[in-house]
């Protein structure tokens, strides 16, 4: 008689045993599969996290070989030159297939001509209005009260991208300004000089030439610390931004102090250095990367990840043990069984086959049970873990922010509380968002593994489970 037939009517005349198989084996699966389609979702969470953090490379001037020439110097002045980037060599490297934009910026600063620039006083800490067209007791000659910051797109601007500057009226810098003179300026100094989107603005270069700008956007920042300039303190508000080509023509430059490139997958930054590095002179540019918002995001994805891992081995492993248990039981229990067959000449292997063959006729229906409950398991398991990664991530952060606020180390005060920190929470708000994202499916793909790891777990407790009785002689089986 054919092993499978056998095997069918083994499972179909003992009902009550098979009910039983298939309760077992339904818990082992059930939870196998929860561990399998959090760990799915999180590897999806993990591609996702790819597309959207996304990681940025700066191309500037090598400091560190810039202050060792300037040690070099033999002159009683020693003066600290800093290379700057070609805006050709910027285009040229922008346009790997790694980088999904990129953001050439440059800086310099004007005297406020038609307007008041915003000044502060270092010893009181005090905003006040300087005198008309922007001068003062206290400017210089060679420095301007009026921060101009060229970029490509203000879109891709630290303080725009991490929320600490947003447009209020109007619209931003982008690619299409470049050979125009359109500008975004604070709303606090719109709102002192009563200027309007639309609005023609008047500044004065350090070479006293006149320049007219188009006001086409407002934005509003919300930083608190004060700039360094030829005037000592200057207020964020004095800062406008521009195309890089404005600043480049009155400056009468072709090149910027910097560039920088946003790769469209952050594992890819290194080779996109690699690559970089072939069209830049090393010793005098150098290349950053910084994919801190993407490892940010990594951390409790693959934490997630990890325990679902953890999951399935525990479980295939407790499961291999439970039924390997049964299994010995079940064969014990058809030793005569076994004996006739074997008397009768039937392959050793036939009868492993055979009860083989069994489990595997109740781990389909089992399949089916675990596929149905799965999904509930799955989210119950999921959102617990979520809960508590979450939980872990935003106290670790909080405990950092408070230690940078308070000056301890890893910290840099009430700087790095206004910016270090606030990029600490900013990633924390990301990295739970996507948690909070994690979206449990059963798929094909997930069936299929579970399939797989029914098989091995029901294969090791058919064959350990098989090593005692088939060991011993069919003539010995029958008369025990």
């Amino acid at each position: 008689m054919n092993f499978f037939y056998r095997a069918f009517l083994n499972v179909k005349g003992k009902k009550g045993r098979t009910i039983l198989l298939i309760l077992v084996l339904s818990a082992i699966l059930l939870f196998v599969l929860a561990g399998i389609i959090i760990q799915n979702a999180a590897t999806t969470a993990v591609n996702n996290a790819k597309k959207s953090s996304g990681a940025t490379v700066t191309l500037s001037a090598n400091r560190s070989n810039a202050f060792k020439k300037l040690r070099q110097q033999k002159s009683k002045n020693p003066t600290l030159s800093l290379a700057s980037v070609s805006v050709k060599t910027a285009k040229k490297i922008g346009n790997s297939d790694y980088v999904k934009a990129y953001n050439i910026t440059n800086s310099t600063s004007v005297n406020a001509k038609s307007f008041d620039a915003i000044k502060t006083s270092s010893s009181s800490q005090s905003n006040q209005m300087s005198g008309p067209g922007g001068k003062s007791s206290s400017s210089s000659s060679s420095q301007g009260d009026i921060s101009l910051s060229g970029v490509t797109s203000t879109s891709q601007v630290s303080s725009f991208t991490s929320g600490t500057s947003k447009i209020k009226s109007g619209r931003g810098i982008n690619a299409s300004d470049a050979g125009t003179n359109n500008v975004v300026i604070e709303t606090e100094l719109a709102k002192q000089n009563s200027i309007s989107v639309g609005d023609t603005i008047t500044v004065k270069d350090t070479d006293k030439n006149i320049h007219k700008f188009k006001v086409v956007g407002i934005y509003k920042s919300s930083s608190t610390s004060s700039q360094t300039g030829g005037m000592g303190q200057t207020d964020p508000s004095n800062t406008i931004y521009s195309s890089y080509a404005l600043v480049n023509s009155i400056k009468g430059t072709t090149s910027a102090e910097s560039v920088t490139y946003t790769i469209s997958n952050p594992s890819k930054a290194a080779a996109f250095i690699t690559a970089a590095k072939k069209s830049i002179n090393t010793s005098k540019l150098s290349l950053t990367k910084d994919d801190s918002t993407y490892r940010s995001l990594l951390t409790p994805l693959n934490n997630v990840k990890s325990f679902a891992q953890k999951i399935v081995i525990l479980v295939s492993v407790a499961g291999t043990i439970i039924l390997t248990l049964i299994v010995v039981l079940m064969i014990r229990e058809r030793r005569y069984e076994i004996g006739v067959l074997l008397s009768l000449g039937e392959k050793r292997w036939k009868v492993i086959a055979q009860f083989f063959a069994e489990m595997v006729m109740i781990m389909v229906v089992s399949i089916a049970v675990a596929g149905a409950g799965g999904k509930f398991v799955g989210d119950a398991v999921g959102k617990q873990l979520v809960n508590q990664t979450t939980t872990t991530t935003s106290t670790t952060t909080n405990t950092t922010t408070g230690n940078s606020q308070n000056g301890q180390p890893g910290g840099g005060g009430a700087q790095m509380a206004n910016n270090g920190g606030g990029g600490q929470q900013q990633s924390t708000q990301a990295s739970s968002q996507q948690l909070q994202k994690l979206s449990t499916s059963i798929s094909v793909v997930s069936l299929v593994q579970l399939g797989a790891f029914g098989l091995a777990i029901i294969l090791l407790a058919i064959l350990i489970g098989s090593i005692g009785i088939l060991r011993l002689q069919p003539k010995k089986i029958l008369i025990s």
